[in-house]
């Protein structure tokens, strides 16, 4: 009977690893699953272990907050520095998954990484870190394997698990009604993004867009979707004032793309979700001064959003800190209302992105690579 660690991090991270633990129970039912994660992955039937929710620490402030973070890093710890474990694995959040990926490794632990770390992009020397602390690398992206296996790990393309969550195609005009959308006006779509400090630094400047583009285009229709990790106190203060009436969706991300004519996104996995529903979009990414220039400093590749990275060129408008203003973002916007023949070249070239991140199955296959690495 396999017994196995898998350790998330954010949101995104707690979807993925209840979609590999559902799998790891398909293929073999005795495996024993204990997790560090949230709701998904308890409902999956993952062990989780208590008094740790997740692990991102992106937004936490104060004393509590550091003393509730230490609390989680000793726990996690102790689970691999003391118990046996036929694997761990390991799911995004490289912040904290390097340093339990260290400890696992030296407790002599068999150590998977899934949703690999985009080392290829802000820190290639680190490549051969995972070499020395790292059993297996899963990717899900397709130009990632390659990198990999040429630095010297051992790595597996396994496709994206997000074509598991996200339908082939949508009845845009059933979802509107659904919504409470009428369907012959513009519908533009908001995802300020996951983490407090992201929304609160860009859910403002949408607004003001949102603001003015109601002013040119009549009837305008806003619909956003809330994270699960963002409290509706926040929402609610963030909101308020607004003349722009908006419609706010929770638990369903993919069908608030899928219902609007543009997305305004905030940078961040839900861009590929994005790409994969098919809805053009224009990517905002806003970050402290201080948080920006080091992302600049670090950053290799020239595009932020995966869409393009995937693609290979520029598909999608990416709008920097400095950039992100109303003015800019809604003469982005404007542009993919107005002119049709480019609002459809965008969704082709998404298509074209869903296309290459291979076949549905992902978590499956991920699971597969997972009990090979038990049985070594």
């Amino acid at each position: 009977m396999p017994r196995i660690l898998i350790i998330t991090g954010e949101a995104s991270g707690d979807l993925h690893g209840a979609n590999l633990a559902i799998a790891l129970k398909a293929l073999a039912p005795d495996a024993a699953l204990v997790g560090v994660g949230g709701a998904r992955m308890q409902a999956a039937g993952v062990e989780v272990v208590e008094g740790i929710g997740h692990l991102d620490i992106i937004g936490l402030i104060g004393p509590s907050a550091l003393r509730a973070v230490i609390h989680r890093l000793k726990t996690v710890r102790r689970l691999l520095q003391t118990e046996a474990w036929d694997a761990v694995v390991l799911i995004d959040n490289p912040g904290l998954n390097f340093h339990f990926a260290r400890i696992a490794k030296k407790a002599g632990h068999r150590v998977v990484y899934y949703i690999a770390p985009q080392l290829w992009a802000w820190r290639p020397g680190r490549m051969r870190w995972m070499q020395r602390r790292v059993d297996h690398v899963v990717v899900t992206l397709p130009f990632e394997e390659p990198l990999y296996r040429a630095a010297g790990v051992p790595c597996t393309f396994v496709g994206h698990p997000l074509l598991d969550a996200v339908e082939p195609c949508y009845d845009r005009v059933e979802l509107r009604k659904q919504f409470g959308l009428e369907s012959s006006t513009p519908v533009i779509g908001l995802l300020p993004g996951s983490r407090v400090g992201e929304v609160q630094l860009i859910l403002p400047v949408l607004l003001q867009t949102v603001t003015r583009l109601a002013r040119l285009y009549p009837g305008l229709q806003v619909i956003m979707a809330q994270a699960g990790t963002i409290q509706d106190s926040l929402m609610d203060q963030l909101l308020a004032g607004s003349p722009v009436n908006i419609r706010v969706v929770k638990h369903q991300p993919n069908e608030v793309m899928a219902t609007a004519d543009v997305l305004l996104i905030a940078s961040g996995t839900a861009t590929l979700q994005a790409a994969l529903v098919g809805t053009p979009m224009i990517i905002v990414y806003r970050a402290p001064r201080m948080t920006f220039w080091l992302a600049r400093q670090l950053v290799r590749v020239q595009w932020i959003g995966l869409a393009n990275l995937i693609a290979g060129r520029s598909i999608v408008p990416e709008v920097l800190q400095d950039e992100v203003t109303p003015e800019r973002l809604t003469e982005e916007t404007s542009h993919l209302l107005r002119d049709r023949a480019a609002h459809r070249q965008m969704r082709e070239a998404l298509h074209e992105v869903r296309a290459a991140l291979g076949e549905p199955g992902a978590s499956q296959r991920a699971a597969a690579v997972v009990l090979a690495e038990c049985r070594t």
